[in-house]
């Protein structure tokens, strides 16, 4: 399989250009579900060790369905699928444009939670057009075992988060291993509690900046592997959240650092102020780390990856 390896504010993409599995024709959540049930071996072997890691996300570069697309894209992880990927995306565009498959402008990108506009600068950064967010659930409280009751809130920007803020301890890499722990406990008790879908645990506080329209997060993703990047979904699901409530106006800057300080910024636009929908934009930069070939031997026993 012929990849290109890249990463965005330091979240990896592996993106798939050649010689992933033969998913066929129709749309791409359809296609999603074949690429499960049948060749789910694939995605171990793109993306676990001994190739990959748990902070690998994967991208499989297919045929788009709906006509006014360019590219379709499937998305991956260490324990399952995606249905969209902010970060991912970003790498995806920065990545194509490395190959030569596309220059600065306007690119439209089928996935199988819906199509997503992206515009590639002429400085190299990525805007996208994230799909329809939402908050679903506000001050949801839940019993967590070794914390107590904590209250967030369920939002929807590409996949499933519980945002709660965080005042414990810094969001800093000093700290991961608790914010890993705290955030995997939260998880099971929201699951468990009323909102199965829930697979991403947001945990946010003001940057160390102090400013009022930026915010810092760590972000828990399904495989118990946190997001380097501020992450694009999670970022327009606080963009959802922050709309909701009225804390940031439509077309109003917010920036979102990650754990490491790496930065995305993002604004919205009202789809359905009723229904507390919006239309996020999220813009970051990304860079070509690797270009490689993967190699499926057989009489590898670790061929298609450790799955645990």
């Amino acid at each position: 399989m012929r990849v290109l390896d890249s990463h965005t504010g330091g979240e990896p993409t592996r993106l798939v250009m050649k010689g992933g599995p033969d998913l066929g024709d129709g749309p791409l959540d359809q296609r999603l579900q074949r690429f499960k049930g049948s060749f789910d071996a694939f995605r171990s072997a793109i993306v676990n060790e001994p190739r990959g890691s748990d902070t690998v996300v994967g991208a499989l570069l297919c045929k788009p369905h709906r006509e006014d697309c360019d590219f379709g894209v499937l998305y991956f992880n260490n324990v399952g699928y995606l249905g969209m990927c902010g970060h991912g995306t970003i790498g995806v565009v920065v990545s194509l444009a490395h190959a030569g498959m596309l220059k600065p402008g306007e690119i439209k990108i089928d996935t199988p939670v819906g199509a997503v506009h992206a515009r590639l600068l002429a400085d190299g950064s990525v805007t996208i057009a994230n799909v329809p967010s939402f908050r679903k659930a506000r001050a949801v409280s839940v019993d967590v075992p070794g914390l107590g009751r904590v209250t967030g809130d369920v939002a929807w920007g590409g996949n499933w988060f519980y945002l709660m803020e965080w005042a414990s301890a810094p969001i800093e890499l000093r700290h991961v291993e608790q914010l890993t722990d705290v955030s995997w406990r939260v998880r099971q008790a929201v699951n468990a509690q009323g909102f199965p879908e829930v697979d991403h645990v947001e945990l946010m506080t003001p940057s160390h900046s102090h400013s009022e329209k930026r915010g810092r997060n760590f972000v828990l993703c399904p495989g118990r592997a946190y997001d380097r990047s501020p992450c694009g979904t999670g970022t327009s699901a606080k963009l959802a959240c922050l709309a909701a409530d009225g804390h940031l106006q439509e077309g109003e800057e917010w920036t979102q650092e990650s754990v490491l300080g790496s930065v995305f910024t993002a604004s919205y636009r009202w789809l359905d102020r009723a229904a507390g929908t919006i239309a996020p934009e999220i813009t970051g930069t990304a860079f070509v780390t690797a270009e490689a070939k993967l190699l499926l031997d057989p009489a590898d026993p670790f061929c298609w990856g450790i799955r645990s």
